[in-house]
């Protein structure tokens, strides 16, 4: 009989040696990076992927891709609806405002770049809540993890890793493509070949520019120059690149050696093919980089940071931010209470012309919209239109204070009792059957679409089959009214006459 119970603990853990891509792990000692670049290249030491950030184009597509982050509007929501749930998200906001949650931010994002990032929560008492002092993005290199995952910080007491606190630090990890490796492997991985290439190019074409870029001087001495003369000609044509005169011994002479050899020997293009490489792997694309003036290809693809990665490096930060030190802040201060969510609108602002085009379509399908919507959508300064009073019916007299005196035979004819009137109503009653009948049919419509355009489309092929009967008969019995309406206004004015 099988046992179909729940399994609590963790099988593939790398803690035991049981991870034979790794080998035994000392659950206590802090472990090597595993990124290969990192290690054949600057021995496990993150220094290396520092100088690769001191590249123009690495600082700058990077420096664009953080602050493509930082410039967009953060927020708290509560949790819940309950007064502890608003309380938690009110306390939760006062201290990023307090602690400059844009600059924590910024730090926090170089986790992008090195594949982790560590900060140290500094906490203080205020009355009865413990607050944020300050949140201070320290050194990666200082830090490590163990064989079991945990945070450990190296020092001169302790190199191996000194374990840390509990909710005190807020790390987290990046680019990896599994949970086991606790380092993560941070654009720097990808970032170091090509700037190792642009940075060799540019020397080598420095070279090739000062030996072509002026010729070679010569200088011939006769064959019993002495030691001395020899000497001094060499001076001379080492003075040649800088000095605006020279003199040599008499009987010697110098010449000038154009280099034969043209061109840029293709080093520009291999300088902007690792900007472009540079720029790809940070930014997605070229065009914010490297564009020319004018179109540049797919404009909505190609923005200054594509908002996908804008929004991937934002949820990184803040949920990792809402699993540590928010939880810390509400479990302490507020318990009970549902956590709030730190978090930014990366979304751009949505077309109000477009919605209100929206809207009017489905204005003319029978619905309108509540003043709550208008005002949510459209902002406020909106108010319901009120209803313009009915008109008077056709032969019929405005209302008005009624008559003392009794009504005559004459008078009652042409007020109350006129034919044209009273065929309105019939026409009326005919009409709105046949209305009711289309409003229902678009309604029907409506509910099954799953998009305006689907609908647009729907009612093309519903309109030959509207029943138009109905409403013949309706403005048919309209037309006779307006019909006589108008001959007995005629024959009231000739009799006025």
């Amino acid at each position: 009989m099988s046992n179909n119970a729940p399994i609590m603990q963790e099988i593939a853990t790398t803690a035991d040696g049981r991870d034979i891509t790794i080998g035994y792990v000392d659950p206590l000692a802090v472990q090597p990076v595993r990124d290969p670049v990192l290690q054949l290249r600057g021995g496990g030491d993150y220094r290396i992927y520092s100088e690769v950030l001191r590249d123009d184009q690495v600082k700058t597509c990077f420096g664009q891709r953080q602050l493509a982050v930082i410039g967009k509007n953060w927020q708290v929501d509560a949790g819940g609806t309950s007064r502890q749930d608003k309380k938690a998200a009110d306390f939760i906001r006062e201290q990023l405002n307090n602690v400059g949650w844009d600059r924590v931010t910024n730090g926090m994002l170089f986790g992008v770049y090195y594949g982790f990032a560590v900060s140290e929560a500094i906490y203080e008492r205020d009355g009865a809540n413990v607050v944020l002092a300050d949140i201070k993005v320290r050194n990666r290199r200082r830090f490590g993890f163990d064989g079991m995952g945990r945070l450990r910080m190296k020092t001169h007491q302790q190199p191996l890793g000194e374990l840390l606190p509990d909710h005190k630090f807020w790390a987290f990890n990046t680019g990896s493509d599994h949970d086991d490796d606790p380092y993560g492997t941070g654009l720097g991985h990808w970032l170091y070949w090509p700037a190792f290439f642009k940075r060799n190019g540019l020397k080598y074409w420095l070279l090739f520019l000062e030996k072509f870029g002026q010729p070679t001087a010569k200088g011939k001495y006769g064959p019993n120059a002495s030691s001395e003369e020899r000497s001094k000609l060499l001076q001379a044509l080492a003075a040649i690149s800088t000095d605006s005169g020279i003199a040599i011994p008499d009987g010697m002479e110098i010449e000038l050696i154009e280099a034969a050899r043209s061109g840029t020997a293709d080093y520009v293009s291999l300088y902007d093919r690792m900007d472009a490489a540079i720029a790809k792997v940070v930014l997605g694309q070229t065009a914010s980089t490297q564009g020319t003036p004018g179109r540049l290809g797919n404009d909505d693809l190609q923005g200054d940071v594509r908002l996908d990665i804008i929004k991937a490096d934002s949820d990184l930060v803040c949920e990792s931010f809402n699993r540590s030190i928010v939880k810390w802040l509400v479990e302490w201060n507020f318990p009970g209470a549902k956590l709030p969510r730190v978090f930014r609108n990366i979304e751009p602002p949505e077309d109000l012309g477009s919605r209100a085009e929206r809207d009017t379509k489905i204005l003319t399908l029978g619905y309108k919209p509540t003043l709550q919507y208008i005002q949510q959508t459209y902002g406020d300064g909106f108010e319901e239109k009120q209803p313009e009073p009915v008109p008077a019916q056709l032969g019929q007299a405005p209302a008005g204070p009624a008559s003392t005196e009794p009504a005559s035979f004459a008078a009652a004819i042409t007020t109350g009792f006129q034919p044209p009137s009273q065929m309105l109503e019939p026409a009326r009653s005919l009409a709105e059957p046949a209305l009711a009948e289309w409003i229902n049919q678009v309604k029907a419509l409506v509910n099954k679409a799953d998009s305006l355009e689907q609908l647009q489309d729907q009612l093309l092929e519903l309109y030959p089959d509207l029943s138009l009967e109905g409403f013949a008969a309706a403005m048919a019995q309209a037309n006779s009214a307006a019909h006589l309406a108008g001959r007995i206004e005629v024959q009231e004015q000739h009799g006025q006459q």
